[in-house]
């Protein structure tokens, strides 16, 4: 029974992404920036789905540990803002995926747009 719950959520998640990924589409000129949440970690990227390629990643597993998981959200942001600034890269569609805009998908597209990404 709680194997069934498990995979009922899992799938109302892809389904909830999906919808969302329906309206959004990243080009070269306009990457789709999306962010995945775990419950300990979390990561961004901006793809171009022309050629399905990711152009640049952050993920805070490759930073230090911060205190906080909103801290630790914000430093992947600003390391996102500055490797899309390396490329080039000014302007992105938001992808929240199957997360609500709160919390760290919300700090993490704050601090990208403080750090010069326009959405």
């Amino acid at each position: 029974m709680l194997r069934k719950n498990i995979l009922a959520k899992r799938h109302g998640a892809e389904r909830r992404a999906l919808r969302t990924r329906a309206k959004i589409h990243g080009t070269a000129e306009r990457p789709r920036l999306t962010v995945f949440r775990s419950s300990k970690h979390i990561s961004a990227q901006l793809v171009n789905d022309d050629i399905g390629k990711t152009l640049c990643a952050a993920s805070d597993m490759k930073m230090p540990k911060a205190d906080k998981p909103l801290v630790r959200a914000a430093n992947v942001g600003v390391a996102l803002a500055a490797a899309a600034k390396a490329a080039g890269i000014v302007t992105v569609t938001f992808d929240r995926g199957s997360n609500l805009y709160h919390g760290r998908v919300a700090a993490v597209a704050e601090a990208c747009r403080a750090n010069g990404l326009q959405f």
